[in-house]
C-alpha cells in the first residue's frame, strides 16, 4: 500500500536500523522503544491485521515467529526472556495498519493487561 510506513520501510523508501530481514520478514528497532530491547517484526507483504491473515499467509506467521526467536537471541533477551506481542485493530490497540509484532525484553517487563 503506497501510504503504508511499514510498506515504505520494507521498500526501502524509510530507514530503519535492521537487526533481522529473510524473504519474509524484515525486524528493525522501534523508534519508541518500550524496552531496552524493543524490535517490530513484519512481514514483507502487506497484511493489514492478524484478522485478515489467511490460510496462504500461515507460512509468513511461521516466519515472524522464526524471526523473533533470532533477533531474541542475538540480543541476548532469549535466555532471561521477553515479549512477543501482537495488537490487532482499534480496540486492541493497533496504530499502523500492517500486521507487526513487537518483541521486547532486556529487563524485567511489567504484568501485562494493566493488572
Amino acid at each position: 500500500m503506497a501510504d503504508c510506513i511499514f510498506c515504505k520501510i520494507v521498500a526501502g523508501e524509510i530507514p530503519s536500523k535492521k537487526v533481522y530481514e529473510d524473504d519474509d520478514v524484515i525486524a528493525f528497532h522501534d523508534i519508541a522503544p518500550k524496552a531496552p530491547v524493543h524490535v517490530l517484526i513484519i512481514p514483507r507483504k502487506h497484511i493489514p491485521t492478524m484478522a485478515d491473515v489467511t490460510d496462504e499467509d500461515l507460512p509468513v506467521i511461521a516466519a515472524i515467529h522464526r524471526a523473533a526467536l533470532a533477533v531474541a537471541r542475538e540480543t541476548g533477551i532469549a535466555e532471561r526472556g521477553f515479549r512477543l506481542i501482537n495488537n490487532c485493530k482499534e480496540d486492541g490497540g493497533q496504530e499502523v495498519y500492517h500486521l507487526h509484532y513487537h518483541l521486547l525484553g532486556g529487563k524485567r517487563l511489567g504484568t501485562p493487561f494493566g493488572q
